[in-house]
């Protein structure tokens, strides 16, 4: 089945050429102009492709200009990215006047592209500034399914900052090598759903080599944290340095390597709010 993609891009790229001025080129400006057309078409076709959400909010992805990653310090854990996917909207988006009653920030930990996982049932990460008192709700979607693989309420935080879900207390496997989208959502009126906060970032599962496998088994977890990393493998890197921070909590380098991950991939708010709340 053609992808949506390439369906987009030839249907503009048709579109575009019936208003091209009928006059006669050479080869070498014709297939300069076909370049053209086609950059022109990729770029509305991706436009488009971002404001694709799954259920009936109308919640748009952050427009703010993307935050400036930092280069990892000497020692610490440098997260390769693995071959881009398509964009993700992490940090939340929501309509004007929700954001001025409730200026909370919501964001889900993950670098701005589909990030690897070697767990069937991995755990994700998100982030709130601020307590809210409206339901928060989880959707996955698998990449081209027509109904999410799940959709459900989730507890609300007790505390702001960090947070995490194991998809294994919620029974939910992923298939691998297929991406998925996840959503974290704030929904202050269900009714009005285009009222919605929303936040989201895509994971896909996968299997590594037994070099790979036989590697990690040879270290610890903090040793393996810079494997995952370096590996490309974003969700199991940032889940080993959240159980051993939760493990040994009066453990400062980890929270520092923590931040340092989180600088790498643009998630600059993240850790001021937290430099601000350890002090």
């Amino acid at each position: 089945m053609m992808s949506y993609f390439t369906l987009a891009t030839r249907i503009i790229i048709a579109g575009l050429f019936l208003f091209l001025p009928l006059k006669s080129f050479s080869e070498d400006n014709q297939m300069k102009e076909l370049q053209r057309l086609v950059e022109v078409a990729a770029n509305k076709s991706r436009q488009s492709n971002q404001m694709q959400f799954p259920t009936e909010s109308k919640a748009l992805t952050d427009k703010r200009p993307a935050k400036k990653r930092r280069a990892p310090s000497a020692g610490m854990p440098v997260y390769k990215p693995p071959r881009r996917g398509a964009p993700v909207g992490r940090v939340a988006g929501g309509t004007r006047g929700i954001f001025d009653e409730y200026p909370s920030l919501l964001c889900v930990i993950t670098p701005d592209h589909t990030a690897l996982t070697i767990q069937d049932q991995p755990e994700l990460f998100w982030f709130i500034k601020d307590l809210t008192p409206f339901p928060i709700e989880l959707t996955i979607i698998e990449t081209q399914a027509i109904s999410p693989l799940l959709e459900t309420r989730i507890a609300p935080p007790a505390q702001p900052g960090i947070q995490s879900i194991r998809l294994s207390d919620m029974g939910i496997h992923l298939k691998k090598d297929i991406e998925y989208q996840w959503f974290i959502a704030i929904v202050p009126d269900p009714k009005r759903r285009s009222k919605d906060v929303l936040a989201w970032g895509a994971v896909r599962y996968m299997e590594i080599s037994d070099a790979l496998k036989t590697k990690l088994q040879q270290f610890d977890k903090v040793t393996a944290i810079d494997i995952y990393a370096s590996a490309g493998i974003w969700y199991d890197a940032f889940s080993e340095l959240s159980e051993s921070i939760k493990t040994s909590e009066n453990d400062t380098d980890l929270k520092i390597i923590r931040n340092a991950l989180l600088e790498q991939i643009g998630l600059l708010d993240i850790t001021k709010y937290e430099k601000i709340s350890s002090n």
